[in-house]
């Protein structure tokens, strides 16, 4: 499996690893290299096997999912969260520690390999459903007035482009502009919104009104 892309699974129940590395076996650019059945256990095969892409459960023994990513730090593989768990302190811990990525479990297939591709180049995404999720409970919620929304109409369009998963490449066809022009105004939303990666950018937007899922 030359340059294929090496995953590291790590949830608690046999039957849900199996199932997953049967279903990632199918693609020929995946490669599952290791299962762990809790948190302690993850930390030590990330450090052994260094995957390029971490699926991840929240809910372990020993140590939870967040706590694997805040321990992790900047040596964490590109993480995806995989889990039943949808509410909005769930998905913006996992966040804030450094997850790529939010799928709840029950996702179709196609959706899990689009996920672990976009992931894996650089991308990150949250599940639709999810963001949907957030977006109303921080609307039930009434947060505080939100500040002022500093983004460019352009940002705007790359922002919401960002919040489906699309990569810088495919960004820079549709608005038909350059993938250098697509990272400068990457790199300002992220600083706009005081973010550190793309999926917690697109976040913090809903969460201050900036931005709208589509329903």
């Amino acid at each position: 499996m030359i340059n294929a892309i090496r995953i590291l699974l790590a949830d608690d129940h046999p039957i849900v690893r199996d199932g997953l590395a049967a279903i990632l076996s199918t693609q020929s650019d995946f490669n599952v290299v290791g299962e762990a059945a809790d948190g302690a256990e993850t930390l030590r095969m990330v450090a052994a096997l260094h995957p390029d892409v971490l699926l991840l459960d929240l809910e372990m023994p020993n140590v939870d999912g967040v706590e694997v990513l805040r321990r992790l730090g900047a040596d964490a593989p590109r993480t995806i969260v995989f889990t039943a768990f949808d509410t909005d302190e769930r998905i913006l811990s996992a966040i804030q520690a450094g997850a790529r990525g939010y799928l709840l479990k029950g996702v179709p297939r196609d959706e899990l390999f689009n996920a672990v591709r976009v992931v894996f180049e650089g991308g990150s995404l949250l599940q639709p459903v999810v963001a949907n999720k957030l977006f109303t409970r921080l609307r039930d919620d009434r947060a505080p007035v939100p500040p002022n929304d500093t983004l460019s109409r352009r940002e705007h369009e790359v922002l919401a482009l960002m919040a489906r998963g699309w990569l810088n490449k495919e960004i820079a066809v549709r608005l038909v502009i350059s993938e250098r022009t697509v990272k400068f105004h990457v790199s300002s939303i992220l600083s706009k919104l005081d973010a550190g990666n793309r999926t917690e950018a697109v976040t913090k937007a809903i969460q201050a009104g900036i931005y709208r899922t589509e329903d």
